[in-house]
């Protein structure tokens, strides 16, 4: 189990689309063909079969288009403060790839906060790193690996404390068995998948339909910081009463956002119903 809460977190989770423009980079397609045609032929060249037409693709071949954070901030007086972090600000005019990830890695080499995902080392991290390259971007700070562990930040290194994969300490050894973030989030109480599935997401990305991606990551991010409390109370970093304390924080910014966030209001809805199913 992992080891240690920092005074920043972020328990952050990214959302990604097959890219139009690698798929006719790659299979060359012209221009003409129109973007749901190329989507279509990067699953074809990816393996779709009838039962499964949206395969996983290699995430080189995709295009970030969401990435949101649940921050917890420790003041040096001791206060608590969380918030919750989305990209891009503004869908109507931000929703490019490179702004929305040199925004987010120049944030993690400025800010250097203890990262929280699930699956991450083996996705989310990878899709950053592998974009940020084919885009040509620079990200010095978020890229450093310091010479020896304990020496500063190091995201890229497995089982190290700046960079928590969930799924690892979810499912310890070898073999299968492992629960997706849904499975392990619905049995204890917290909102897994609810009104939007992840094979959803690029016929809402063709659709234009940003903002809805948006609010399925931040619900997404929101039961990753949810999951990472249970476990870290699991691992004894944080006593019952603190537990009690800090999932009351996060009723507290679901209740702030929620105001103009209806897709917050459901979450807290469903986090009490399960809640009470499980207690």
């Amino acid at each position: 189990m992992f080891k240690t809460v920092h005074k920043l977190v972020w328990a952050f989770d990214a959302e990604w689309v097959p890219d139009p423009r690698s798929g006719r980079l790659l299979y060359g397609l012209g221009e003409e063909v129109a973007d749901e045609a190329v989507m279509a032929e990067m699953w074809k060249q990816g393996g779709a079969k009838e039962e499964d037409p949206q395969p996983y693709l290699k995430t080189i071949v995709c295009r970030l288009v969401s990435i949101t954070a649940v921050q917890r901030n420790v003041y040096p007086d001791g206060r608590v403060a969380l918030s919750l972090l989305s990209l891009p600000r503004n869908p109507a005019t931000e929703s490019g790839e490179a702004d929305i990830l040199t925004k987010f890695l120049t944030a993690l080499g400025e800010r250097r906060p203890q990262l929280v995902g699930y699956n991450s080392l083996v996705a989310d991290l990878r899709i950053l790193t592998q974009r940020g390259i084919c885009l040509g971007l620079r990200a010095p700070g978020f890229a450093h690996r310091p010479a020896k562990p304990w020496e500063g930040v190091d995201y890229f290194a497995r089982g190290g404390d700046w960079h928590i994969d969930l799924k690892e300490y979810a499912s310890p050894g070898w073999g299968g068995g492992s629960p997706s973030l849904h499975e392990l989030a619905v049995l204890s109480g917290i909102p897994g998948k609810m009104d939007v599935a992840g094979h959803e997401v690029p016929r809402l990305w063709l659709d234009g339909r940003l903002e809805e991606i948006i609010a399925y990551n931040e619900r997404d991010a929101l039961t990753t910081y949810l999951v990472w409390l249970r476990m870290a109370h699991f691992a004894g970093l944080f006593t019952s009463a603190e537990y009690e304390e800090e999932q009351r924080r996060v009723k507290e910014l679901l209740a702030v956002e929620a105001e103009r966030k209806a897709h917050l209001r459901e979450f807290l809805a469903e986090w009490e119903r399960l809640a009470s199913r499980v207690a």
